[in-house]
């Protein structure tokens, strides 16, 4: 595809796009900048997000975009929860911390499981449900989105390396699927998710500096 022809897609691509999706990709954006942040509203704003993509993930026909989703909505719950707990001195349990070599390993089995199962899941439904899927990259921008928002509602640093995996297989994955505007969402979110990881970094650090 000539570049050309990508400007002119894209340019198709905006004029198709529908009010739901612009409120979804604007409320996944104020999401990150929250989660960034380590502000509880990266989760009701979030929510917003991905209902929405529920619904136009099944309009659709993108099954595979549709259980990230949904998944993303149900950890979406979980993470406000476990972000919320705080001690006897009402200050919250929950710190940034970084991975030791036994989770990552544990992050890795996780992402693999996941992976493995929705490409096999898609390469049947393919065939009469989701003719629209592409197993290999939807399976690896799925699993890496799962093993990301785990490890979010975790704190932990290494959620931003899945997310920027995430961010950066999902850019063309969409755009191919006509969903130009969102196409561009993940373009930004990548570069938010860069910055995320730094600051994530830096606060993990402090937060060890703080115990000794």
């Amino acid at each position: 595809m000539t570049i050309d022809q990508v400007l002119r897609e894209f340019i198709s691509g905006m004029k198709e796009t529908g009010f739901m999706e612009y409120i979804a990709v604007f409320a996944g954006i104020i999401s990150v900048w929250y989660s960034r942040k380590e502000n509880i509203l990266v989760y009701p704003t979030g929510l917003i997000n991905t209902i929405i993509y529920i619904w136009l993930s099944f309009k659709g026909g993108l099954l595979g975009e549709a259980s990230v989703n949904f998944y993303y909505t149900v950890m979406s719950i979980y993470g406000w929860i476990l972000w919320t707990k705080k001690d006897q001195q009402q200050h919250t349990i929950l710190k940034i911390t970084s991975a030791t070599k036994r989770e990552w390993v544990q992050h890795l089995l996780f992402f693999a499981a996941f992976y493995i199962a929705i490409f096999f899941a898609l390469t049947w439904l393919k065939k009469d449900f989701a003719r629209g899927a592409i197993p290999w990259a939807d399976a690896f921008a799925s699993a890496t989105a799962y093993t990301g928002m785990w490890l979010m509602a975790k704190k932990k640093v290494e959620s931003w390396y899945w997310w920027i995996a995430t961010n950066i297989s999902s850019i063309p994955l969409y755009f191919v699927k006509h969903y130009v505007f969102t196409s561009v969402y993940y373009l930004t979110l990548l570069i938010m998710a860069i910055f995320g990881l730094i600051e994530w970094i830096q606060r993990a650090k402090k937060e060890k500096y703080e115990l000794l």
